[in-house]
């Protein structure tokens, strides 16, 4: 896998949420043009995109605002049983304060933090704009 991408009203504040989760910003950058349009479908478009890199290096997250063509729904606070993206799973080492930091920056959380057997913590929140993002704390053996 390349990346995934997530559509978002602010670029900043979603560069911000996702510094603090752990990755890192690589690029910042303006994609427009009939050419961009090809691949998407939507003509002539502009739309500016930030790749953030996982701290393993191995995995992207391409963030993106469009200018143009306008957003023409919002999926965002669907439930987490909605058809289509649910999520994207972050590990991290230390559950509980990766929510204390997220919080700062407007996380709420879904449920609860449960524990799977031995193997993992995990629990969803509500990052910035409403986006859902799950977090796993590998236990035992999985660390």
């Amino acid at each position: 896998m390349d990346n995934v991408g997530i559509v978002v009203e602010s670029l900043d504040d979603a560069i911000s949420f996702f510094t603090e989760l752990g990755l890192t910003l690589e690029g910042r950058a303006m994609v427009e043009g009939e050419w961009a349009g090809r691949i998407t479908g939507l003509g002539n478009q502009r739309v500016e995109i930030a790749m953030m890199v996982t701290p393993d290096g191995h995995s992207r997250l391409e963030l993106s605002r469009f200018l143009t063509p306008s957003v023409v729904a919002d999926h965002r606070n669907a439930p987490v049983n909605a058809l289509g993206y649910l999520r994207a799973m972050f590990t991290v080492s230390d559950i509980d304060e990766t929510l204390t930091r997220l919080r700062k920056h407007g996380a709420q959380l879904v449920g609860e933090v449960v524990q799977y057997e031995a193997s993992y913590r995990l629990c969803y929140i509500r990052g910035p704009e409403g986006l859902l993002i799950g977090l796993a704390e590998p236990l035992g053996s999985n660390r």
